[in-house]
């Protein structure tokens, strides 16, 4: 069977919250002839690991990396290396793989409200701009 991975079945064997669930889920990722991850699919695992469960981006970094390199699985890999570098040098998984994909769709310039993100980015080599508010009377 080739199956896509929703975001609750990435996430069950990483925290190992609810034991079923977890066994589950590796035995239908590790049995499944491919298991396509969605971009969509890591950014949120990325945000519930970070937010709910506290975890250090390290380790969500090192489970990304997993799924990268298990034989089975079928993902964006160059999105997904964007959105690594941009984790490992301190920002947000998902806003390394929107100015990855942006720029793939055309897009010239990443413009965020912002202010890490577009440091990171900016720093990484990325045009960036930040959008500034006016101030509130």
């Amino acid at each position: 069977m080739r199956i896509t991975a929703d975001t609750n079945l990435l996430v069950r064997p990483l925290v190992y919250d609810d034991q079923a669930q977890a066994e589950a889920a590796i035995t239908a990722m590790e049995t499944a002839a491919l298991v396509a991850v969605p971009l969509a699919a890591l950014c949120e695992m990325t945000w519930v690991l970070r937010q709910g469960y506290r975890l250090p981006r390290s380790q969500v970094a090192a489970a990304i990396r997993a799924f990268l390199e298990m034989r089975n699985t079928r993902l964006d890999v160059a999105a997904v290396e964007a959105g690594l570098a941009h984790l490992d040098a301190g920002g947000d998984f998902a806003d390394g793989v929107i100015a990855h994909t942006g720029a793939i769709l055309g897009g010239d310039v990443f413009v965020t409200f912002d202010r890490r993100a577009e440091r990171l980015l900016r720093e990484a080599g990325h045009p960036t701009r930040l959008v500034q508010t006016p101030p509130q009377p």
